[in-house]
């Protein structure tokens, strides 16, 4: 067993104890909002429950049953005052006939405590991230465009001319807006293409963008392609990077034509090249001849010519034309506010909220992701850095936050919208109609969370053979040997 082979082993551990943590904690911590507001405006409380269904652990304290249920899809704390819940929550000593009334503040504050908990749970995470600090990096931070495909690849797997092709966008434009929305960074960018709900007159998604090139502000509109297994909304771009040196293989073109650690390569024959993509393309595509690179190097700018060799790049005996170039992954750590944070996350989530219920918009239930999606999610990012987990647990509560403020029965917007409207009528709605509706959107709630599971599975099953054959083929590589290299022209004896 080699190192890394040990060491993803060690994380695998910590990375479920983080899932099972983060994921725990947020829905603890929405329940305990509630369990301390019915708490501070006197309320019968008589079950805090992490989970559903059949109790696996219960222990009663000052009358009040704690436990954590088999189900962990969620949590709740049995309010009898506050709605009868008896079909979903179990079994109550009480009802709301023989206690107290409640009156319409202690009905509002009790079923807002878990959304506002959520909100100050991510505040808290983010104000530990901006001490501590979020990796990003360059090609995270832009909007400009880096490379345009000329192709895409439908849902349907068919290859088509790309939307951004076809509108004449080109490598080194800024996006400044996608449908009169500022976009601030790619993230941002993506998710306005995927969550734009504008058609054409023919009924084919529509997105209007506002770029720059050079000095001018200039007007394209494209027509997204449905691609992927989501079908979701493309343009075919990719975003630009920062093309930097990091390390030059000894014996190497790059080493004999004196490329340095740190130089930063920003034109091949005249060109301006912006991705990794563009650079090995073009060594591909003009392997027999030298490469004319324009090189920033601090304060100066070279030009120089290399001619790529060839040589093994993997146990198959495969070649590859290179210049025997290590690239330097820039990342380093932000520190975002987190009030920003938080409304930045609010942002993300409205937007794919409204699309979701919009006519318009080619986002599905299918797109959604449940308690399967989110613990993969977790477990991907605790893998990696427990800043990503941080990061994701903050939009985390934020979803749970707004998800459980819409007037939906049996989430929390929906007792307050129960109230509001016994409230307006002045008069209680009756028991057994609140008491169905509950159990009926209960079942549907359970259903969305079985339906968009099973997408869950699918995508963390995807996901997991494109891990595998991404190591089969990291397995496979090998180190460059340039002294075994030879001209590209030369044919194999």
């Amino acid at each position: 067993m080699d190192l890394e082979t040990f060491q993803a082993l060690l994380k695998t551990p910590w990375a479920i104890v983080l899932v099972i943590l983060f994921f725990g904690a947020s829905i603890f911590v929405h329940e305990l909002g509630h369990f301390l507001a019915a708490r501070w405006r006197g309320l019968k409380v008589e079950r805090f429950s992490i989970g559903f269904g059949p109790r696996l652990w219960t222990r009663t304290v000052n009358g009040v049953e704690y436990c954590i249920s088999a189900l962990p899809l969620g949590g709740y704390v049995a309010l009898p005052q506050l709605a009868d819940m008896r079909g979903v929550e179990g079994d109550s000593e009480d009802s709301a006939e023989t206690l107290p009334p409640l009156s319409y503040a202690d009905k509002m504050i009790v079923s807002s405590a878990g959304a506002v908990f959520n909100v100050l749970f991510a505040l808290l995470l983010g104000s530990l991230l901006w001490i501590v600090g979020d990796w990003t990096d360059y090609s995270r931070q832009t909007t400009d465009i880096g490379y345009v495909a000329e192709t895409v690849t439908t849902e349907d797997g068919d290859d088509i001319p790309s939307p951004a092709h076809v509108a004449g966008l080109q490598a080194g434009d800024e996006i400044l807006a996608v449908d009169g929305t500022p976009v601030r960074d790619w993230f941002h960018l993506t998710y306005s293409i995927i969550a734009g709900t504008r058609r054409a007159d023919d009924g084919r998604p529509m997105s209007s963008f506002e770029v720059r090139r050079n000095d001018k502000v200039l007007e394209f509109t494209l027509y997204p392609v449905l691609s992927g297994p989501d079908g979701l909304r493309r343009v075919g771009i990719m975003a630009k990077n920062l093309l930097v040196i990091d390390n030059v293989h000894p014996e190497s073109p790059a080493a004999q034509a004196g490329l340095q650690t740190g130089d930063e390569i920003v034109a091949i024959d005249g060109e301006p090249v912006y991705t990794h993509y563009e650079y090995f393309q073009h060594l591909r595509s003009n392997p027999d001849r030298p490469s004319e690179l324009l090189v920033q190097r601090n304060d100066r700018t070279l030009t120089v010519q290399v001619q790529p060799k060839r040589v093994v790049v993997d146990t198959e005996g495969n070649e590859e034309p290179l210049l025997g170039i290590q690239w330097r992954t820039r990342n380093w750590l932000e520190h975002i506010n987190p009030f920003e944070r938080v409304k930045r996350d609010l942002q993300t989530t409205w937007t794919v909220l409204s699309a979701l219920v919009s006519p318009s918009s080619d986002i599905g239930l299918n797109a959604l992701s449940g308690p399967v999606g989110i613990g993969y999610a977790l477990y991907r990012s605790a893998m990696l850095d427990i800043r990503f987990v941080l990061s994701l647990t903050v939009l985390i509560n934020v979803n749970l936050a707004i998800l459980n403020l819409l007037p939906i029965p049996v989430l929390d917007g929906g007792h307050m919208a129960f109230a509001t409207i016994a409230k307006l009528r002045r008069r209680p709605l009756p028991a057994r109609f609140v008491s169905a509706t509950q159990g009926l959107f209960m079942l549907l709630l359970f259903s969305l969370i079985i339906y968009v599971s099973i997408f869950d599975v699918s995508r963390v099953h995807r996901h997991g053979t494109e891990e595998r054959e991404y190591q089969e083929e990291q397995a496979r590589a090998v180190e460059p040997d340039f002294t075994q290299a030879r001209p590209v022209g030369e044919k194999e004896q």
